[in-house]
């Protein structure tokens, strides 16, 4: 029953789509456009509501338990793992990951829009993770950590860059034209890197779960917003007159 009436709204979703691009080729990005400006509203509204309960009780209990639940599984494979994971999403992981999106842009897709698009999505993300943190000024949690920090807890960069770089990664994949279990393979992948990055922070004690939470809503905005700034500067470039 749950499949045929997916199908259905698919085949539904695809018939809509088809007809209205007919008569304007424009609706497709408006209703883009829209549908990313309602999400950018609920999400900012999210991450203000958990940034103000992050002196709470509740939320302490919260990080608490979860943390406790995180360490409890701590071995030296999962260790050396966590580490591994924690270092792909710092700064040269990405830059490992840029070289091979502009390989791929050069020789593949014959575009040089989808680098410059990650690239100001990743910029974006950083930048606000520093302003973020200082403004905020969370302290990070008093227990062992297995890897060097020096900048503040809240929200978690890595978390919030993760979700940023390859969240956009996965919506320029949903785009491109490829075999569809290739194409669901790379979605799982990139949507499972990106919780290894957040929980590794946790496993290796320098972040509560709630600065992962904070980061992955933040890193999730830039990239809805991103999705929405590219969708309006294709439609004015296909219409100028829009």
């Amino acid at each position: 029953m749950r499949n045929s009436l997916l199908q259905f709204i698919y085949k539904l979703g695809r018939l809509l789509r088809d007809k209205f691009h007919q008569y304007n080729p424009g609706l497709p990005y408006l209703i883009t456009i829209l549908v990313a400006l309602v999400i950018v509203v609920l999400c900012i509204n999210l991450f203000i509501e958990l940034t103000d309960t992050l002196e709470s009780d509740t939320l302490n209990a919260w990080d608490s338990r979860v943390t406790e639940f995180v360490l409890s599984y701590r071995n030296p494979a999962l260790t050396n793992y966590f580490i591994i994971v924690t270092d792909i999403g710092d700064l040269y992981g990405y830059l490992s990951i840029l070289v091979i999106a502009t390989i791929l842009s050069y020789f593949v897709f014959k575009q040089w829009k989808y680098v410059l698009q990650i690239v100001l999505v990743l910029a974006l993300a950083s930048i606000s993770n520093v302003i973020l943190k200082r403004f905020i000024d969370r302290a990070r949690p008093g227990i062992e950590h297995l890897v060097t920090v020096e900048t503040l807890s809240y929200p978690s960069g890595h978390a919030m860059s993760a979700m940023a770089f390859y969240g956009f990664l996965i919506y320029l994949v949903t785009r491109f034209r490829m075999n569809t279990f290739l194409k669901a393979l790379c979605i799982t992948a990139l949507v499972l890197f990106i919780l290894s990055i957040g929980i590794s922070r946790i496993y290796l004690g320098v972040h509560f779960p709630s600065d992962i939470a904070g980061g992955f809503i933040a890193g999730f905005i830039w990239v809805i917003f991103c999705i929405l700034l590219f969708n309006v500067i294709e439609l004015f470039r296909r219409d100028p007159k829009t």
